[in-house]
C-alpha cells in the first residue's frame, strides 16, 4: 500500500532525491532577480533585473546545468542553508517547506499544472528585465518578489487538491 501523502509532507528536505528537490521549485523566477542589500541596515530589496540566464518568459534558467560555470555567484540551494538564507522569496517552497509550512495551493505539484504558477501572478513572467538591458539595479527597486499575491489561481481540471547597497544572493 503506498503512503497517500505527498513526498513533500512525510519527507524532510534533506531526506528527499535529487528529483524530488528539484521538482520544489515552482519555475516562478522570483530567486533568480537581483536584490540588494542595504550597507547600513541589511535590509534586503528586490528588484525586477533577472540574472543574465534566466528566460524571464519561460521563468527557468537557460542552462541550468552549467549556469556556476556563467555566473560563478549563483546559488545552489542545498537543505542545510536555508535557515540562513533571508533573500528567498516569501513564496518559495524550499523557505515554506523548511519552516514547517507547506505547498500554497498554486504550485505545480499541487495543482498538476505548471502554467499555475503564471496564472497566479508569482512567477516574474512579463515584470522581470534581462540584466543585460537594465542598467543600474538602484533604479529597478520593486516590491512584489517580497509579497505574496493577491489572488489565487484556480487548479487545473481534475488537479489534486532606492537603496544604497551590494548585490545580495
Amino acid at each position: 500500500m503506498s503512503d497517500p501523502l505527498p513526498f513533500w509532507k512525510r519527507k524532510s528536505l534533506s531526506a528527499m532525491t535529487k528529483a524530488e528537490w528539484e521538482s520544489l521549485c515552482d519555475g516562478c523566477g522570483r530567486c533568480c532577480l537581483h536584490k540588494i542589500r542595504d550597507e547600513d541596515t541589511e535590509e534586503i530589496h528586490f528588484t525586477n533585473v533577472a540574472c543574465r540566464l534566466l528566460d524571464t518568459q519561460g521563468c527557468g534558467c537557460r542552462d541550468y546545468a552549467n549556469r556556476r560555470a556563467h555566473v560563478p555567484d549563483c546559488v545552489q540551494l542545498k537543505p542545510k542553508m536555508l535557515a540562513a538564507l533571508d533573500w528567498l522569496p516569501p513564496t518559495c517552497a524550499y523557505h515554506l517547506l523548511a519552516r514547517g509550512q507547506d505547498l500554497p495551493d498554486w504550485h505545480p505539484l499541487v495543482t498538476g499544472d505548471p502554467e499555475s504558477v503564471h496564472r497566479a501572478g508569482i512567477s516574474v513572467r512579463g515584470k522581470a528585465v534581462s540584466e543585460r538591458e537594465a542598467g543600474a539595479l538602484e533604479d529597478h527597486v520593486v516590491t512584489w518578489p517580497g509579497r505574496w499575491p493577491s489572488r489565487r489561481a484556480p487548479r487545473a481540471p481534475g488537479a489534486a487538491a532606492g537603496p544604497r547597497g551590494r548585490k545580495a544572493g
